[in-house]
C-alpha cells in the first residue's frame, strides 16, 4: 500500500493542532478561533481525530503575509 501511495499520490502531512499552534506560536485554543472564523481552514476530520493538511496551513500563512502587504 505505502509503495502505490508513493508512486501516485504526493503525501500531504498532516498536521495537529499542537504542531499548527507551534508554527503560528500561538495557543492551541487560538488555532480553533481562526478556524471558526475562517483565518484557518478546517481540518480533516476522521472520526475523533482532526488534522490539518499541512499544504493548507501553508497556503493560509502566505495568505496572511500577501495580504500584509497589500
Amino acid at each position: 500500500m505505502e509503495r502505490i501511495l508513493s508512486q501516485s499520490l504526493p503525501v500531504d502531512r498532516l498536521l495537529t493542532d499542537k504542531e499548527v499552534a507551534e508554527i503560528f506560536q500561538v495557543h492551541r485554543a487560538t488555532i480553533w478561533r481562526r478556524v471558526k472564523d475562517g483565518t484557518l481552514p478546517r481540518p480533516i476530520r476522521m472520526g475523533t481525530i482532526s488534522r490539518f493538511p499541512q499544504s493548507e496551513i501553508i497556503a493560509a500563512l502566505e495568505a496572511a503575509k500577501h495580504k500584509r502587504a497589500a
